[in-house]
C-alpha cells in the first residue's frame, strides 16, 4: 500500500516538517511554530497531500519540546514513529553534504523511517505512566542537584577542616544540621559537648550526643585556622541548608510517587518481585519507561533488549560468540532491573541460587548481576502476563 512519510525534527519553539512519498519525493517542508493552529494546519496539510494514503511520523522525541504535537499526532489517529537523535546523527553522515539544517534533519528521520523497519512505535501510556515519568524524572533532577551540593560541600568543608569531614557524613540530616549552626573547630570547641547535644536534640537530631562527641574530638585535632576562614565557614553554611531543602523536597516527592504509583493496576504485582519491592521509586521507574503495560513489547525478549540487559553481538570474520552491552536502551529502565537484582540477591532465595551458580560458572561480579537481571525480566512478564504476584515458590501446575 502506498503510503507518505513525515519527519519532525523538534525544537523549542520551531518544528521543522518535510513530507515524502514512498519514492524519495519531498512533497512538503515547512518551518512550523510550535502552537496548535500551526500544528494541526501542518497536519492536515500533511493529510490532504496524502489523499487517502496511509502517512506514518517519525519524530526524534517522545517528550517534552514536542509534547503538544504528539498529543494532537495521538488524537488524530495518526501513526508516529521514535527515531533517537543518535541514529539522527549516525544517518546523516550517509546522506550528501555536511550542512547541518532543521530541513535536512527532518528530511533525514523521514526517510530513514521510509526504508527502516526496526524503529519504535509511540503509543500512548495511561495517565497514572504519564504522571509517573513526570514525578520520578523530576525526583531524578533533584537527586542530582543534591548530589552536586553535597560535592561541594565536602570539598569546601575540606578546605578549613577535614577532621570533621572525614568524621560526619553529610548525606544525614544530623550533620547537615550541625553545618547549618557550627562550621570552625574553634566554634565547635567553644560550645561544648553538653551544649552542643542539647542544641542538636531541641532541633530533633537522632543520636544527638553522639554526634556531638564527634565533633568536639574532631575540633580538638585542628587548633589552626585556615585564611578565609570566615568566608567558608558562611559558604558551608549555605551549602548545608541547601542540602537539606533539597532532601525535603525528595521526601515530598516520594510522597507524590508512592501515593500515585500504589494506585495503578499493576503496583502489586511489580511490588511483590524481589528487589523493586525496598521502595516505590523503582517501581514506579518501571512503569513509566514501559508506560504502564506491556503492550508495546511482543516478548520477554523485546522488554530485555528495550532495557539494555541482553547482550548484542558484535562477531566479525573470525570472531563468533563476541558478546557485548547494547549502545541504545533505555537507561533508566537497565537501572531498574539492574539495581533491583543486586538488592534481590540479599534477599530472595531464588536470586541467590541463580547468582551463586553464575559466579561459579566463572562470571565475575557485574557479569552475574546483569544475568540475574536478564533472568527476572523473564519472571516479571509472566507475573504481569498472568496477573498474578511472585512467589519464592511458584504454584504447582496438574495436567488436566
Amino acid at each position: 500500500m502506498s503510503r507518505i512519510w513525515a519527519g519532525i525534527d523538534s525544537g523549542k519553539g520551531h518544528h521543522h516538517g518535510l513530507a515524502l512519498d514512498a519514492d524519495g519525493k519531498t512533497l512538503l517542508t515547512r518551518r512550523v511554530a510550535n502552537n496548535e493552529p500551526a500544528l494541526l494546519k501542518l497536519i492536515g496539510d500533511v493529510l490532504d497531500l496524502a489523499d487517502g494514503r496511509q502517512v506514518t511520523w517519525a519524530i526524534d522525541m517522545t517528550g517534552g519540546e514536542p509534547a503538544l504535537l504528539l498529543a494532537l499526532l495521538i488524537n488524530h489517529g495518526q501513526e508516529v514513529l521514535y527515531m533517537p537523535g543518535r541514529l539522527v546523527n549516525r544517518a546523516s553522515d550517509g546522506y550528501r553534504g555536511e550542512g547541518k539544517t532543521d530541513a535536512r534533519d527532518a528530511y533525514v528521520i523521514a526517510d530513514q523511517a521510509r526504508m527502516r523497519r526496526d524503529l519504535r512505535p509511540i503509543r500512548p501510556g495511561d495517565e497514572a505512566a504519564i504522571e509517573l515519568k513526570l514525578l520520578t524524572g523530576r525526583r531524578s533532577d533533584l537527586v542530582e542537584d543534591r548530589t552536586r551540593v553535597v560535592n561541594s560541600l565536602r570539598g569546601t568543608l575540606l578546605s578549613m577542616f577535614p577532621a570533621l569531614e572525614r568524621a560526619l557524613e553529610v548525606t544525614n540530616s544530623g550533620p547537615l544540621r550541625l553545618l547549618t549552626g557550627y562550621q570552625t573547630p574553634t566554634a565547635i570547641r567553644r560550645t561544648g559537648v553538653a551544649r552542643l547535644a542539647k542544641w542538636l536534640a531541641n532541633r530533633k537530631v537522632r543520636s544527638a550526643r553522639a554526634l556531638a562527641e564527634t565533633a568536639i574530638e574532631a575540633a580538638e585535632r585542628q587548633h589552626t585556622a585556615v585564611p578565609g576562614e570566615k568566608t567558608i565557614a558562611k559558604l558551608v553554611h549555605t551549602l548545608a541548608e541547601e542540602a537539606m531543602a533539597l532532601n525535603e523536597q525528595i521526601a515530598e516527592m516520594d510522597k507524590l510517587i508512592e501515593g500515585r504509583f500504589l494506585e495503578h493496576e499493576l503496583a502489586d504485582i511489580v511490588l511483590s518481585v524481589p528487589g523493586i519491592g525496598i521502595g516505590t521509586v523503582l517501581g514506579a521507574e518501571f512503569l513509566a519507561a514501559i508506560g504502564g503495560s506491556l503492550n508495546e513489547f511482543d516478548s520477554p525478549d523485546a522488554l530485555a533488549a528495550f532495557a539494555g540487559v541482553a547482550p548484542t553481538p558484535r562477531d566479525s570474520g573470525k570472531v563468533s560468540g563476541n558478546l557485548h552491552r547494547p549502545i541504545v536502551y533505555h537507561r533508566r529502565l537497565q537501572r531498574v532491573f539492574y539495581t533491583s537484582a543486586l538488592v534481590s540477591v540479599r534477599y530472595d532465595s531464588n536470586s541467590r541460587k541463580f547468582y551463586d551458580r553464575k559466579r561459579a560458572e566463572g562470571k565475575k561480579h557485574v557479569q552475574a548481576v546483569l544475568a540475574l537481571a536478564r533472568r527476572r525480566v523473564n519472571v516479571i512478564w509472566a507475573l504481569i502476563r498472568d496477573r498474578r504476584c511472585y512467589e519464592v515458590a511458584p504454584p504447582v501446575t496438574t495436567a488436566a
